[in-house]
């Protein structure tokens, strides 16, 4: 009689653990920073356009409007020599990431 006694207090004790369970949610949301941004952001575009590509568009920037994070590469203009208004032919990598929950809400790569 014990043996069952003590079972189903097991159970109501596993069954009472489940059911008020919470998880952990970070109060600076689960992207708290432009660097984790640019992290997600890297690994996400990785497998689809190619590291290689992706790792050309280095240093990727971030910026956080209404709790999204936008993420976009640098386009490197070849024989630009860093002039700030030298036009070049090519587009970046760009993604948008919830802050709150690390969602990928958009991904694109420009022409």
């Amino acid at each position: 009689m014990k043996s069952k006694t003590w079972f189903a207090g097991c159970i109501a004790l596993l069954i009472g653990t489940l059911t008020f369970a919470q998880s952990y949610k970070p109060k600076a949301g689960y992207v708290p920073d432009s660097d984790t941004a640019v992290q997600i952001a890297e690994a996400v575009l990785a497998p689809v356009y190619g590291k290689n590509q992706i790792e050309s568009e280095r240093p990727f920037g971030a910026w956080l409007k209404e709790g999204v994070w936008t993420v976009s590469g640098t386009l490197h203009c070849a024989g630009a020599k860093g002039s700030p208004n030298a036009h070049c032919d090519g587009g970046v990598a760009v993604v948008e990431i919830s802050k709150d929950d690390g969602r990928i809400l958009s991904m694109m790569h420009g022409k």
